[in-house]
This record gives C-alpha cells, structure tokens and sequence, in this order.
C-alpha cells in the first residue's frame, strides 16, 4: 500500500481506497428479507417461489412435510437438475399424511432424524444465499388454518453460513427414511 502513497499521495489514496469501496458494493448484493405470516398470508406460495428460482441446491429441515405444493417444487427442482437434500423428524415415517413418501417415489433421498424427541426444524437453505425459516411448517394445515410466520433472508453470508452448519450436524446423525405402513418397513435408501 505505501507504493500507492507514494506514487498518488494521500489524498489520492484515500480517494482510491472510497472509489474501490463504492465499487465493491455495486457489485455484492444487497441484503434483504421478506415475512410472510398465515393463515392464507403467501408462505407456502412464497416457499415455492423460492425453490423455483434454485439452481444449485435446496437444503431442507423440517418437522412436519404434508403441503403438495411445497413438495412437487422440490421434486421439480431435483428433475432440473438442483440437489435436494431433506432431513425431516423421524415421525414422518409413521405419519399417514406425510409427503415422506412422494419424495421417495420421485427419486429424492430424504433422511431423518431420530437423535431428538422431535427435530423441530422449519429451515430451507437455497443456493447458499437465502434461507427460509420461521414457525411455518411446511403443510397445508400451516398455510390454511395455523397463525405462522415465515421469513426469507437473502444474502446475509453470516446466517447462510451458520443454517448450513446446522443442517450438515443434523445431517451427520441422521439415516436413511423407512417407510412404515400396514404392509410393513420400506427403506428409503
């Protein structure tokens, strides 16, 4: 840096230095975030949206899966091309109404988690820049008749960062989805 001092001066340095920063900003984008609160107030809509624009990799965490449109984007993006990687509570696998295994049919490979009593997770990561999270759980009954919220955070580096440790720890102890029915245990894998 002391050859710029050198060659333009103090204040033409300092003048460089505000022009590279200005620069730098134009071009990194800029943070944002939207809430979205239910009933009938656009999360499910807003969670679509979100998947639809995915072209790398949704990660998912969560609870309770029962809401079709949720999971026919999820299933879309996996037929684009984009990884789609679910971890959902373990209580999936015994629940009639659970999409658990219209992912498995669609080619995805959802895990679960049996490590907590409930894995009460809401969190979707996309593209390693927006995360969707809030007391929304993805279903039909939080969309149509629960009081949720959900909130879209786009580029804030910190908090993708921190989502996507947690869903890799959830992930590491999580295994492979079995299927339970009257017919008996399909695995997932």
């Amino acid at each position: 840096m002391e050859w710029l001092w050198l060659a333009i001066g103090a204040t033409g340095s300092y003048s460089f230095l505000f022009l590279g920063r200005q620069v730098h900003r134009l071009f990194r984008p800029t943070p944002a975030h939207a809430v979205h609160f239910s009933p009938k107030g656009g999360c499910a809509d807003r969670v679509v949206h979100e998947i639809g624009r995915a072209r790398r990799e949704v990660l998912v965490l969560a609870y309770s899966f029962t809401s079709k449109p949720i999971t026919e984007a999820l299933v879309a993006a996996h037929k684009r091309g984009v990884t789609v990687e679910v971890v959902l509570d373990h209580s999936n696998e015994k629940e009639p109404h659970t999409d658990l295994p219209l992912l498995v049919e669609s080619g995805l490979k959802p895990l679960v988690d049996p490590h907590h009593a409930i894995a009460h997770n809401k969190v979707m990561v996309i593209d390693g820049h927006t995360v969707i999270t809030g007391s929304f759980n993805f279903t039909n009954q939080a969309e149509h008749e629960n009081a949720e919220n959900l909130l879209v955070l786009k580029h804030y580096p910190d908090l993708v960062a921190a989502y996507r440790q947690n869903f890799a720890a959830h992930k590491a102890h999580a295994r492979p989805a079995e299927i339970k029915s009257h017919h008996g245990t399909r695995s997932a894998a």
